[in-house]
């Protein structure tokens, strides 16, 4: 790996940084998930619901992932966001217009979801690549939880 791989670590952590815009938009879809949810709209499994419902509390700033389970959480999370906010962009487009600006608004929402899910993935690769460097074996479930990225 480069070097350049390695600009998510600092202070013996995997930091996901975010900017206002990303943490608004992912809050934005989170609400809207967990609205659905208690309406009992979303498809989305338990494990699942649990990690947006884990990820909701922590969308304060930069996010510190400690583990590569804790990534995989926050990755299933943004994955389902993700998809939810490409859905609401088909929706509010075909039930308005393009350019409407609610329109507008849920596309920059999930592009500013795209971007934050790209980050988590390269963290991730990070993560996989350091525990496999560590251990000689690909990261399995023990490792994902046990190994920890922190002083």
């Amino acid at each position: 790996m480069a070097e350049k791989d390695f600009e998510h670590w600092r202070d013996g952590a995997m930091i996901l940084h975010c900017s206002f815009e990303e943490l608004s938009a992912i809050s934005a879809g989170i609400d809207r998930m967990l609205a659905d949810a208690d309406r009992g709209g979303v498809a989305a499994p338990p494990e699942v619901l649990s990690d947006i419902e884990a990820l909701a509390p922590r969308l304060t700033g930069d996010l510190d992932l400690d583990s590569l389970a804790e990534q995989q959480s926050v990755e299933r999370a943004i994955e389902a966001i993700l998809a939810a906010a490409r859905d609401y962009v088909d929706l509010t487009i075909l039930d308005q217009y393009p350019a409407a600006e609610s329109a507008v608004q849920a596309y920059f929402d999930f592009a500013h979801t795209l971007t934050v899910r790209e980050r988590v993935r390269r963290i991730g690769s990070e993560m996989r690549a350091l525990i496999e460097l560590m251990t000689g074996e690909p990261p399995s479930e023990e490792t994902a939880g046990s190994i920890h990225f922190e002083e």
